[in-house]
C-alpha cells in the first residue's frame, strides 16, 4: 500500500476542519474551489440535499486555468450563473487551499460580480 504525501495528509485535514463549520443550504449554497495545476472549478453545493446548483470551469469555459487571470473569468462566470438562478448569498470553501493567488482572484471576481460571502 503506497503512503500519502505529507502534503496532501494536511490538505485533507484543513478540508475536514473548515467542513466541520461550513454548511451549504439551498438559500445560501457551499461555494467550492478546486484547483488543478492546468484548470480551476467552482460549484455552488446545496449540503442538504446533495445537489450541485451552479458550476463553472476553465475547461468548461475554454480557457486556460492555470493562471489568475482564468481564475478571474471563472469567478465572473460562476457569479453570473448563481444570479441567474437566483443566489446573492454564498459560504466560500477554499477546499483547504490557502486563500491566495488563483483561489483569491476567483473568489474576488465573483464579488465584484455581485455574490455576497
Amino acid at each position: 500500500m503506497a503512503k500519502k504525501s505529507h502534503e496532501r495528509v494536511l490538505l485533507e485535514r484543513r478540508k475536514k476542519r473548515v467542513r466541520k463549520t461550513i454548511a451549504g443550504t439551498a438559500i445560501r449554497p457551499r461555494v467550492t474551489v478546486f484547483r488543478s495545476i492546468k484548470h480551476i472549478y467552482a460549484q455552488a453545493v446545496d449540503d442538504d440535499s446533495g445537489a450541485t446548483i451552479v458550476a463553472a470551469s476553465s475547461v468548461a469555459l475554454k480557457i486556460p486555468g492555470g493562471s489568475i487571470e482564468g481564475a478571474k473569468a471563472v469567478g465572473k462566470a460562476f457569479a453570473e450563473r448563481a444570479r441567474e438562478k437566483g443566489i446573492q448569498k454564498v459560504c466560500f470553501d477554499r477546499n483547504g487551499r490557502l486563500f491566495h493567488g488563483r483561489v483569491k482572484a476567483l473568489a474576488d471576481a465573483a464579488r465584484e460580480a455581485g455574490l455576497q460571502f
